[in-house]
């Protein structure tokens, strides 16, 4: 998630010839994995914690912590782009599928509007989460997700700016038409390529 706050130690470096055709334009690569959020960082306890599906679904599908973590669960190592340019190469995460949380779920959705704790939310077309392009992760680097990266749980969509991958993840909204979320309210770009340098409204 995009944000005014960057965490210290953050390190840099500029451009890197070896790994030239893996870093988008505009970006640096950072051995960090630097902390960005809007507002202050929930905490959820996990005996509290559930994600729902919700919207035009024909059923809504809700699932406790320890329900979620039963499910089928994938090891993913994807680069991330942050939008206010840092890059980061094999990332190592675990999580699962939005294919496998839609699975069996009648819907007419176009689109897919997370919804997090702390009122963050942000829109993304259904063709981006699904078809394996997308998580809810909850493990990083072998180990649980800390909560100021997005723990107990987060949107994991690597292909487009992070904050697309909306931290602290609790509901799933599926609708017909597009609803610009908390930063594309604010001029965010509304689809985020970081290929296409696709940051802001105009870009």
């Amino acid at each position: 998630m995009a944000g005014g706050f960057i965490s210290r130690g953050f390190r840099g470096r500029r451009h890197d010839p070896e790994f030239a055709d893996r870093t988008p334009p505009g970006q640096y690569l950072t051995r960090d994995f630097p902390v960005l959020s809007a507002g202050p960082t929930p905490r959820t306890r996990l005996d509290t914690w559930d994600l729902r599906i919700t919207g035009e679904v024909e059923a809504e599908r809700r699932w406790s912590w320890n329900e979620f973590r039963a499910l089928p669960v994938e090891n993913i190592t994807v680069d991330i782009h942050c939008v206010t340019k840092w890059s980061k190469l094999d990332t190592s995460w675990e999580g699962v599928s939005i294919d496998t949380l839609l699975e069996g779920i009648e819907h007419s959705g176009e689109y897919l509007i997370a919804h997090c704790d702390g009122g963050y939310t942000t829109n993304l077309p259904l063709e981006d989460v699904t078809g394996g392009k997308a998580w809810i992760a909850f493990n990083y680097d072998g180990e649980p997700l800390h909560p100021e990266h997005g723990g107990p749980a987060r949107l994991l969509v690597p292909h487009l700016y992070f904050w697309k991958s909306a931290k602290w993840v609790r509901r799933l909204e599926l609708v017909s038409e597009d609803q610009p979320g908390f930063w594309e309210s604010l001029g965010y770009h509304n689809y985020g390529d970081p290929w296409q340098e696709q940051r802001y409204w105009n870009d």
